[in-house]
C-alpha cells in the first residue's frame, strides 16, 4: 500500500544527540518501511482484530494477544466472534503463520511495534478506571527491549500516555526516545459502518518525541489512506475525546427535545428531517433510547474527571451525561403509559425488546441502553424477552447479567403473545410492517414504523 499523505509538517523539534536512540530509530524505520517489522496486537476485541486485518493486508507478520483463551481459540480453528469480520479474513494469515493469535504475554518480546487495544471504561463512581491500561503496560515492562514502539490506542483523557503508561515501560530503565519509542493514536472504529473503514478513516498520531512520532506515523501510513501528525500525546488523547463529547452534547440536545416535542404533540423526527434539508448550518442527530457503545457514554467523563484537576467544570458535559442518563427511563414511563391506555399495569405485563446491540447491524452490546430497559423493566415486574438476529444469546457483561436470555424467534404467533413490543435497536434485516401488523402495542424509541401507513390509531407510540 502507498505511503498515507501527512496532513501536518513534520516537527522541527530536535533530536537527542545520542547515537543509540537515533541508529536504533533507524533500524526501526527501516524495518516498518520494508514491512519486515513484527506488529504486536494486545487486545483482540473490536478495535485490535480490524487492525490486525490491516496488518496483514500490508505485508506485514502480526501476533496478536488477548487473556481470553476462547478468542485465541476460536481465531486458530478459522472462526469469528465478532459480525462484521468474517473469519475468511483471518484463514490464510493464520494457516500460513502471518498471523499468531495468543495468550502468551512472554511473547511480547518479539514484536518490533506493540499496540494496545485494550478498554477503558468508568468506575462505579464513573471515574476512569485505567486498570486494563496499567495492568498491559506492566506487562509490556517485562519484556520490554531497546528498539521496540510502544503505541496506545485506547481512548482516555489527555496525559494518559505521559502519566500512566512511560513510568511503568522506564522501570525497565530504558529511555524514551533513545532506547525505546512512545506514541498515542487513537481508534475511530465505528463496527458495521459501510462508507468507511479501518483503512479509509484517517489516523490522528501523536509521539511522545520526534523519533517516537516519525516511526509511528511511517507504521500506520503503511495500513490506513491518510495519517494526520499531531505535535504531541496530549493533542492526540485530546483529539479523541473531542469527537465523542460533540457526539455526546448533540445527542442529549436532540433526546431533550424530543421529550419537549412530544408534550407539545410534535414528531422530533419529522422536525429533524425537514431541518437537515438546510444545507449549511446543520447536522442531524437523532434521539433514542440511551447512549451506547464503548465511546460515547463513557469518554466524556474521562475529560470532566481530568479538568476537575485543572479546577474546570465542564459543565456542558455534565449536563449532557444526566440528560442522555436519563433516556431509559423516560422510555419505560412512555411504556407504562402506553400500556395503560391499553388497560395494563406494566407490572405482569410481557415486553418483547427488539434488539440488544447498542446500535444497528452490529453484534456490540457495550454499553447497550437495551440491556439498561430490560433490568428497569424487570425491575418494575414485567416479563421481559428479547429478539435480536446479530446476538443469539445475551453476553457476558462488566456491569449486567442478563446471560439466561436468549433470541426469541421473531414471527406473528411470538408477536401475538406480548403485550407490548418496544423497539430499542433498528436492525435493517427486522421486518417492521410485521411487527407493527401482529404486536398489539409498539413503543418505537428508533422511528423503525415511521414510514409504516394504514396502523391502528395508537399501535405504535414513539418515545
Amino acid at each position: 500500500m502507498a505511503k498515507a499523505k501527512a496532513t501536518a509538517s513534520k516537527s522541527k523539534t530536535a533530536r537527542p544527540k545520542a547515537a543509540g536512540g537515533k541508529n536504533l530509530a533507524q533500524s526501526l524505520l527501516n524495518k516498518v518501511n520494508d514491512c519486515t517489522a513484527v506488529v504486536g496486537v494486545i487486545g483482540l476485541g473490536y478495535v485490535g482484530l480490524p487492525l490486525v486485518r490491516e496488518f496483514c493486508r500490508a505485508g506485514f507478520k502480526v501476533i496478536g494477544f488477548d487473556v481470553d483463551p476462547q478468542k485465541v481459540s476460536m481465531l486458530k480453528a478459522h472462526k469469528s466472534y465478532i459480525h462484521h469480520l468474517p473469519p475468511d479474513l483471518f484463514k490464510t494469515p493464520i494457516t500460513t503463520g502471518q498471523f499468531v493469535p495468543t495468550t502468551d504475554m512472554s511473547k511480547l518480546k518479539e514484536p518490533d511495534a506493540i499496540i494496545i487495544c485494550v478498554p477503558t471504561p468508568l468506575d462505579k463512581m464513573r471515574e476512569p478506571d485505567m486498570t486494563y491500561v496499567r495492568g498491559t503496560a506492566e506487562t509490556i515492562s517485562k519484556t520490554l527491549r531497546a528498539g521496540q514502539i510502544v503505541i496506545l490506542e485506547s481512548t482516555t483523557y489527555p496525559g494518559t500516555t505521559r502519566e500512566v503508561v512511560k513510568p511503568l515501560l522506564d522501570r525497565t530503565k530504558l529511555k524514551v526516545e533513545k532506547d525505546y519509542f512512545l506514541a498515542f493514536s487513537p481508534e475511530r472504529e465505528d463496527p458495521g459502518r459501510k462508507d468507511f473503514s479501518t483503512n479509509t478513516i484517517p489516523k490522528v498520531c501523536g509521539g511522545f518525541g520526534p523519533r517516537s512520532k516519525e516511526i509511528a506515523v511511517a507504521l500506520y501510513a503503511k495500513v490506513v489512506t491518510q495519517v494526520v501528525p499531531v505535535s504531541s500525546c496530549e493533542v492526540a488523547e485530546a483529539a479523541k475525546i473531542v469527537e465523542n463529547v460533540y457526539r455526546c452534547i448533540n445527542i442529549a440536545l436532540v433526546n431533550e427535545l424530543k421529550v419537549t416535542f412530544d408534550r407539545m404533540g410534535v414528531d422530533v423526527w419529522e422536525v429533524i428531517d425537514a431541518a437537515k434539508t438546510k444545507p449549511f448550518g446543520f447536522q442531524a442527530f437523532y434521539p433514542g433510547p440511551g447512549l451506547g457503545g464503548h465511546c460515547i457514554p463513557i469518554d466524556p467523563y474521562y475529560l470532566s474527571w481530568k479538568a476537575r484537576e485543572f479546577g474546570v467544570t465542564t459543565r456542558f458535559i455534565e449536563l449532557a451525561g444526566e440528560i442522555n442518563t436519563a433516556m431509559p427511563e423516560y422510555v419505560i414511563n412512555r411504556v407504562a403509559e402506553a400500556l395503560n391506555e391499553h388497560g395494563k399495569p406494566l407490572k405482569g405485563s410481557s415486553v418483547l425488546v427488539l434488539g440488544l446491540a447498542y446500535k444497528k447491524d452490529v453484534d456490540d452490546v457495550r454499553e447497550s441502553p437495551s440491556v439498561t430497559l430490560i433490568e428497569l423493566l424487570q425491575k418494575r415486574g414485567a416479563s421481559v424477552a428479547y429478539h435480536d438476529p446479530f446476538i443469539p444469546q445475551a453476553k457476558p457483561m462488566r456491569e449486567h447479567n442478563i446471560t439466561h436470555l436468549k433470541s426469541v424467534a421473531l414471527n406473528a404467533a411470538t408477536l401475538k403473545k406480548f403485550d407490548c413490543v418496544l423497539i430499542s435497536t433498528d436492525h435493517s434485516n427486522v421486518d417492521y410492517k410485521l411487527v407493527a401488523r401482529h404486536a398489539k402495542l409498539v413503543i418505537d424509541t428508533r422511528n423503525a414504523c415511521g414510514k409504516l401507513r394504514g396502523l391502528p390509531r395508537g399501535r405504535v407510540v414513539k418515545a
